[in-house]
């Protein structure tokens, strides 16, 4: 099968492409992780008053490696599970200054539940030792039919955020979509099934088409392999 090492990598451009929307609601969610557990003694003052609050977390805040878009992913929801024990400090500690604003925090919640499938994908494709195209591609598809599905979704960022992660998808995957796709069918597990899921939602009343298109390829790869065959045998 086609090998497709670099599915986690595409995934984590496409995803860092689309948080630049909210780039400013996570930098003021970096600082005030960063602030706060940034000595002892205000971390110490942090966990107080979650007790006094009654936050029932039971999570560390997670500082995040920049470059490593799933990793800020962590470091949102955790956050976000925060949100009242930051917005109590803010009335506490005169140095901190850098709050998420009400409309940060409710982006970040809004695109973090979004994101969740991305996260899963990354780890399918991270934790296989081989990740393979006809691994990669009910995933591809169903990325797709999400990122359609918010690109109409009325909330202007969100509409923003999909616009600026499909241009990275058609830039990275729009040409090896169709051999995975090729792949895919040739997969006793999946076959016609995963075109017959998929294909409908992306392409709408071309999906017919594009089936044909496949199929197309899949005659072509065959008719080559039985011509290289009974050349071998001469």
């Amino acid at each position: 099968m086609i090998h497709m090492c670099c599915c986690a990598h595409i995934l984590n451009l496409i995803v860092k492409e689309g948080m630049k929307v909210i780039g400013e609601g996570i930098q003021k969610i970096r600082d005030s992780v960063q602030f706060w557990m940034g000595t002892p003694k205000r971390w110490e003052k942090f966990e107080e008053t979650a007790r006094q609050l009654r936050n029932q977390t039971g999570k560390k805040l997670l500082l995040d490696c920049e470059t490593r878009w799933n990793s800020t992913f962590l470091m949102l929801n955790t956050a976000l599970e925060y949100k009242d024990v930051f917005n109590r400090l803010k009335h506490r500690e005169p140095k901190y200054k850098c709050l998420p604003s009400e409309l940060d925090w409710s982006l970040t919640k809004e695109i973090c539940t979004r994101l969740e499938m991305f996260y899963k994908a990354t780890n399918l494709f991270s934790g296989t030792k081989y990740p393979t195209a006809n691994l990669c591609f009910p995933v591809v598809c169903e990325i797709k039919v999400a990122l359609d599905q918010w690109r109409v979704c009325g909330i202007e960022r969100i509409e923003n955020m999909a616009a600026d992660m499909l241009v990275k998808y058609e830039k990275y995957w729009s040409d090896v979509h169709v051999l995975m796709a090729v792949a895919a069918i040739l997969d006793p597990r999946y076959k016609f099934d995963v075109l017959d899921c998929y294909f409908p939602e992306i392409y709408g009343q071309n999906s017919d088409l594009e089936v044909e298109r496949i199929l197309g390829l899949c005659r072509k790869f065959v008719e080559e392999y039985e011509e290289e065959e009974r050349e071998k045998e001469q």
